[in-house]
């Protein structure tokens, strides 16, 4: 973590009070958490139990395992923890059945925004919680916020460049995932000489590359090129679930045969970036911001 991701330089996160992270699965929550104790604001962390990839290093910092279905239970751990400020961080592999949640007073006051945010997408369950915290009065903020080193910029994260054919797959591909985050179902696509052949959904990134990789293996797109996109819902809630990108994600478009992968400036985070460019470099794979989404 570099000097300048010192939350203490950017807004009150440092000052008014502790953090809270609440850690999905990911490199996100680990990163925050470093920075944070390197800020010397040593954070306290809700780890969200059964996550298939829940970074270890985690558990040296103070926290509390949490169950999907005890949500309800959330606000009183915050408070015994004194924290004033939360962050969520990371991927929920599994929203709970409306059945399973164990309801307490606190989240009966906020049962028809939990149920209809069930009902919904992701970004709907998130706003839920957003406002379920502020409600009971904590400060809820954004990874970016903490560390602003992580959202992407405008312009070559790679030393590689993207072709002018590339080009048009990155616009084609970002119609494609702005379209269906218009309707809450994934951030990301891919296209390939021009053609969207893979939309995010319920699976997620990884899986979605995975899918392009086995299509590509059984000659059903071409043989190279294409890009993924990702960017930003347009009724995006900033403060949580930000589309990433890690060396996981340059492994998988290199296993796929893709060109490269572009980002929404401003609106996207690059996890661990300098394993990110070192990789992109040595597989020859470009790395994009694109600014408000224009190629």
């Amino acid at each position: 973590m570099t000097p300048s991701a010192d939350p203490s330089r950017h807004g009150h996160a440092a000052r008014d009070g502790r953090v809270a992270i609440v850690a999905g699965g990911g490199a996100l929550p680990g990163e925050l958490a470093a920075g944070l104790s390197l800020a010397a604001r040593p954070p306290f962390l809700v780890i969200i139990e059964d996550q298939p990839d829940t970074d270890p290093d985690l558990f040296r910092f103070e926290h509390r395992m949490l169950k999907v279905e005890d949500y309800g239970t959330l606000i009183s751990i915050l408070r015994r923890a004194e924290a004033t400020h939360v962050v969520l961080a990371g991927a929920i592999s599994r929203r709970p059945a409306l059945r399973s949640i164990r309801w307490n007073f606190s989240l009966l006051k906020v049962l028809p925004t939990v149920v209809a945010g069930l009902a919904r997408g992701d970004d709907a369950i998130l706003r839920a919680i957003v406002r379920h915290l502020e409600a009971e009065g904590f400060n809820v903020l954004g990874a970016h916020e903490i560390l602003p080193d992580l959202i992407a910029r405008e312009g070559q994260i790679s030393q590689v460049k993207p072709s002018t054919t590339e080009r048009r797959n990155i616009a084609a591909a970002m119609e494609a995932a702005r379209a269906i985050g218009a309707l809450d179902i994934g951030q990301a696509a891919i296209a390939v000489r021009g053609r969207v052949v893979a939309l995010e959904g319920a699976e997620g990134t990884a899986e979605m590359i995975d899918r392009v990789r086995r299509l590509r293996t059984e000659g059903r797109i071409g043989k190279a090129g294409g890009v993924l996109v990702k960017c930003a819902k347009p009724n995006q809630e900033l403060r949580a679930d930000l589309p990433s990108i890690g060396p996981d994600t340059v492994r998988g478009v290199h296993a796929a045969g893709l060109a490269g992968i572009a980002v929404e400036a401003g609106r996207a985070i690059v996890l661990q970036r300098k394993q990110v460019i070192e990789l992109a470099d040595e597989l020859g794979i470009f790395v994009t911001g694109i600014a408000g989404g224009t190629p």
